[in-house]
């Protein structure tokens, strides 16, 4: 016998035959148990992951990662933007102007968010330039009154390049005729779509258009940065603002989307532990199945106790057979796991395609599609609690099996 004893029993146990088909089906069902509670695991938690990155990379490429504003409109914001630029962790800084607004077209009323920008330093801090689907952002010029719309506001307000829209102020103006709000027609330069309830009410204009539109007299609201680290912007922004002179108000993403993106965590945290007690239950499993094993096979135990075996070997051979559950299960569970998370966008696309039903709407949450993100580091932690789950689930029935007494169990046959 060229394989060890303990090893050799243990496989024939899991393998059993005849009139042990029922024990073979409940570690077959163990086994499968096992192997789906890893591999949903796997693929929720890439999700998840997905989610969390498209936060990071959508919704925070397009909002700015930190920004820095006066009491009123910035003197000198050209200034401003150098000397924060001078900081060694701020990639970049562009000025801009912001309000609130509606905008009407095609005989509907949308609210929006409107932006002053300067196109060429827009691009290096924001990834709007990358998702433009017509039109660019070098088309918003200077007193053109050009404006750039997300592909859902589009969609709503049936709106292509080259249309005519209204921007209406929250702000009232003071006329011969009356109290007037405060409005202005903008032509379509560009529409542009991230994926994300961005795509439904930010649009962008030129600066100056915006400075005459908000009467801010020519100059900037504030001036927004790029940091190399997302966690360290309130940080950065601390400090670049504190090489100022005079007084000046910091914010940053944290208090614009950090909510959304603590919720996701959290999530991923809960429904991961969640998922793995699912993993947990299914492990156990092993323990009646081997309990089962050790019961159906009690005279045979007593057999090899009569020829030598060692209490430590019995249960040798049970923790064998409990492992090879464990191991093929957390196995083929890994494998699918992986496989799912590769595959499940473009499943879930192809899904939404065949059944003519989108599961994710923009309009509602803040992607409109179900991301996925592979992450190995969270491959091997459920793959090891799976396998480190299964081998304690074989302790107990093994160490069973090892206190068996052989004149007892032979008494009767």
């Amino acid at each position: 016998m060229f394989r060890p004893l303990s090893f050799y029993i243990g496989l024939r146990y899991t393998a059993a035959k005849r009139r042990n088909h029922f024990i073979s089906f409940i570690s077959l069902t163990s086994m499968i148990g096992l192997m789906l509670g890893v591999a949903v695991l796997i693929i929720v938690l890439s999700v998840m992951n997905g989610f969390d990155r498209e936060l990071k990379q959508r919704i925070l490429g397009m909002v700015p990662h930190a920004v820095i504003e006066g009491s009123g409109p910035l003197q000198d914001w050209a200034s401003v933007d150098e000397q924060v630029q001078q900081h060694p962790r701020v990639l970049a800084a562009a000025p801009f102007i912001q309000g609130q607004g509606m905008v009407t077209g095609g005989g509907n009323v949308r609210g929006v968010m409107l932006n002053g920008v300067l196109p060429e330093q827009e691009k290096t801090v924001s990834i709007i330039e990358n998702h433009m689907i017509d039109g660019s952002l070098d088309d918003l010029e200077s007193g053109e009154f050009g404006i750039i719309i997300g592909r859902l506001m589009a969609a709503s307000l049936r709106l292509k390049l080259g249309d005519k829209v209204t921007v209406v102020l929250p702000e009232a103006s003071v006329t011969p005729a009356g109290v007037l709000p405060r409005l202005k027609r903008f032509t379509v330069k560009g529409i542009f779509s991230v994926g994300a309830e961005l795509d439904g009410n930010y649009t962008l204009i030129h600066m100056d258009d915006a400075a005459k539109l908000m009467r801010t007299g020519g100059r900037a609201q504030g001036v927004r940065l790029l940091v190399d680290d997302l966690f360290a912007a309130p940080k950065v922004a601390e400090q670049a603002a504190r090489t100022l002179e005079g007084r000046y108000y910091i914010s940053d993403w944290t208090r614009t989307h950090g909510n959304l993106f603590q919720a996701i965590r959290m999530e991923k945290t809960m429904i991961g532990l969640l998922l793995m007690f699912i993993v947990a239950v299914a492990a156990f499993n092993i323990v009646s199945t081997l309990v089962m094993v050790v019961t159906d096979k009690t005279a045979d135990i007593a057999i090899l106790r009569t020829m030598g075996a060692t209490p430590g070997r019995i249960m040798r051979i049970f923790i064998v057979q409990g492992a090879v559950i464990g191991v093929f299960g957390t196995l083929i569970g890994t494998g699918l796991g992986v496989l799912g998370a590769l595959n499940i966008s473009a499943f879930i696309s192809w899904l939404e395609g065949a059944l003519g039903h989108q599961f994710l709407s923009a309009d509602v949450y803040f992607i409109s599609y179900l991301p996925s993100q592979l992450q190995w580091p969270d491959v091997f932690i459920i793959s090891g609690s799976g396998l480190a789950m299964s081998l304690l689930a074989t302790i107990y029935p093994a160490w069973r099996a090892s206190r068996v007494d052989p004149a007892e169990a032979l008494r009767y046959e």
